[in-house]
């Protein structure tokens, strides 16, 4: 049993990590500018309209109900929307202000992309295997674990003529006793099936589980280090 750390070649080569979380930040950038030009523009806007200088500030009427203020003046002050709930005037949310909260899922979806670019991968400990995402990292142990076996559809040679759907091997471990899951797929950047000696590990950790079916997965994963290219050997 190899009971040395070993990480597996999931997720995206160094180059593309880097490439990922700029693209992320760029666009959650992007969302969060969505966000603060409408406010800035209504901010922007209140200010033009409290302009005026024949209606009073919110400062200059600090303190004073607003019940006590002359009627010219209470409807100068409701027009410039200075009603608030401490001082007795009012910012109000506003339409712009309203539309700026579309840009805050594209703020959380870039945020979403840095992260799992930077953070997804996964390593074996003995026969716990450990799988890292953008949120959150998950340890299972291999020997007790019900395994199955996922796949995960991926286009290769995207906008060109021999574009084509493949369908890669995954293995999904879950706790039985907590329900944790995990899932490990067998291929790592450009797709590539993933290296004979972590299919290997895969294998070794897999075998020491009881189940049968397991112990089948274990073999295969032997098979496919033995054979990476997928062609048979006569």
């Amino acid at each position: 049993m190899i009971n040395e750390k070993l990480r597996l070649s999931i997720g995206a080569a160094p180059a593309q990590k880097v490439a990922g979380a700029i693209f992320g930040l760029l666009f959650a950038a992007v969302g969060a500018a969505f966000v603060m030009l409408p406010l800035l523009a209504d901010g922007w806007l209140q200010s033009v309209i409290n302009a005026d200088e024949s209606c009073p500030t919110a400062d200059e009427l600090a303190g004073i109900p607003r019940e006590m203020l002359p009627e010219p003046v209470r409807d100068c002050l409701s027009n410039g929307s200075w009603f608030t709930a401490g001082s007795g005037f009012d910012n109000g949310i506003g339409a712009m202000r309203l539309i700026g909260l579309f840009g805050i899922p594209f703020v959380l979806i870039g945020l979403g992309m840095a992260l799992s670019s930077l953070r997804t991968a996964a390593w074996l400990d003995g026969t716990s295997a450990t799988v890292r995402r953008a949120l959150r990292t998950r340890t299972v142990d291999l020997a007790t674990a019900t395994i199955t076996v996922g796949s995960f559809s991926w286009r290769r040679n995207q906008d060109t003529p021999h574009s084509a759907v493949e369908r890669l091997p995954t293995l999904i471990a879950r706790d039985p006793a907590g329900g944790r899951t995990i899932t490990i797929p067998l291929h790592g950047p450009g797709m590539a099936q993933l290296p004979s000696p972590e299919l290997r590990a895969l294998a070794e950790a897999i075998a020491a589980n009881r189940d049968g079916d397991a112990r089948n997965l274990a073999t295969q994963l032997r098979t496919m280090a033995d054979n990476p290219l997928g062609v048979l050997v006569r």
